[in-house]
């Protein structure tokens, strides 16, 4: 069984930045790939970015390419998701999410995760 809590999100201006960590249980996290999506109100989850098992690959969203950094330390289990130059439209709930299904790639679809945190608010004014 795999735990995992956010933390990190919040109220900032446009043009700000956020980081956003997501801690897990499970003995073996070091062979997760780890992913962030996120949720507006009224939309569908979207994938944000993903991090391989030994950090070796990212992948992005396109919108989010060149402003947001996805990082993870194996000996603390967590994943970090460094949000820059963050826009109004990068609101919405950001939940992390763990695979034990997938390791050779990028999962970029929600049911290539079988883990889920509860997620954080981050809001971003403009």
């Amino acid at each position: 069984q795999v735990q995992l809590v956010e933390s990190g999100g919040g109220l900032v201006q446009a043009g700000g930045s956020l980081r956003l960590s997501c801690a897990a249980s499970g003995r073996t996290f070091s062979s997760y790939t780890m992913g962030w999506f996120r949720q507006a109100p009224g939309k569908e989850r979207e994938f944000v970015g993903g991090i391989s098992w030994n950090g070796g690959s990212t992948d992005y969203r396109d919108s989010v390419k060149g402003r947001f950094t996805i990082s993870r330390d194996n000996t603390k289990k967590t994943v970090y998701l460094q949000m820059n130059n963050l826009k109004p439209e990068d609101s919405a709930v950001y939940l992390c999410a763990a695979s034990t299904l997938i390791r050779l790639r990028i999962g970029v679809a929600g049911h290539d995760y079988d883990y889920w945190g509860q997620g954080t608010q981050v809001t971003v004014s403009s």
